[in-house]
């Protein structure tokens, strides 16, 4: 148990460090690009092994063109997300709000239950949301300071979409063959940013070195998830992953100089508390 906690927490570290390189870079749309196509062209070969041999329903072509879709709209919100607001706001908005969806749509639309701990963490994590997107005194308001959270949230929405599509998938398709769909899906709904004459030139220019690291660190931290996954239960292992969001928050506040640093770091690590507690209390 002990490796497989390791594993995890090197995971969200991972996920967080290249959500940062990519608020770092000065162009976002073409920094993601980037960082996604090595490990879409090496899965390339994959797909197309697979896909040779496959005798899909219509209904199950239409489900995997939905995930290529919404991993398309997740990738422009994400770059449009990072443009607009603050990793140590953002972050543990998208990140958190998947999390708190998902048990309630359970409880409330099929009618399943959760124990008084799941109840104390959905508390925790609305609470950490409301203090995360509450105005500071004296801060701005307006449109302009809205527009952060909205996108966050729509990209926690798409979160929640395609995860959900994704669980369908995968009773027809290997797990392999659908990351590179999703990868494809991804690359696609950045790449008429990146065929903007000179800006993949310029971007590479800039930011080689972090885009570099961001191309081992994207498919690196779900690697170490999974090699997590093996080593322990995935319920118990999944929400340690969520430390992403402290690791997420203090990068923000530390290396990025945002403000509000006792705010955010306070409302991340109740989301994170919060998530812990409702993903324990389903044991």
């Amino acid at each position: 148990m002990t490796i497989a906690l390791i594993f995890v927490l090197c995971s969200g570290l991972a996920h967080a460090l290249w959500n940062l390189f990519a608020k770092q870079s000065e162009d976002k749309s073409v920094f993601l690009w980037a960082i996604y196509a090595p490990a879409t062209v090496l899965l390339l070969p994959v797909l197309f092994a697979e896909l040779a041999h496959a005798r899909y329903t219509a209904g199950e072509w239409l489900l995997l063109g939905a995930s290529l879709g919404m991993q398309a709209v997740y990738a422009t919100l994400l770059s449009m997300t990072y443009r607009a607001g603050d990793l140590s706001q953002v972050y543990p908005l998208m990140r958190g709000l998947p999390t708190l969806l998902v048990p309630l749509a359970g409880v409330l639309l099929l009618g399943e239950r959760m124990p008084p701990w799941g109840w104390i963490g959905i508390g925790c994590m609305l609470i950490g949301f409301l203090v995360m997107i509450g105005r500071a005194p004296g801060s701005g308001g307006g449109r302009e300071g809205w527009k952060p959270v909205v996108l966050a949230v729509c990209v926690g929405l798409c979160i929640v979409s395609y995860t959900l599509i994704d669980k369908v998938n995968l009773e027809h398709i290997s797990a392999l063959a659908l990351l590179e769909v999703t990868n494809i899906g991804f690359i696609l709904g950045l790449t008429p940013a990146a065929c903007r004459r000179g800006r993949l030139r310029r971007t590479l220019k800039s930011h080689w070195r972090t885009m570099g690291l961001g191309a081992v660190l994207s498919p690196g931290s779900y690697l170490l998830f999974l090699l997590a996954a093996g080593q322990a239960d995935v319920s118990a292992v999944s929400p340690v992953r969520e430390v992403g969001i402290v690791f997420g928050t203090l990068f923000g506040l530390l290396i990025l100089k945002e403000r509000q640093g006792v705010r955010r770091m306070t409302a991340s690590a109740a989301v994170a508390m919060g998530i812990v507690l409702v993903a324990t209390s389903a044991h």
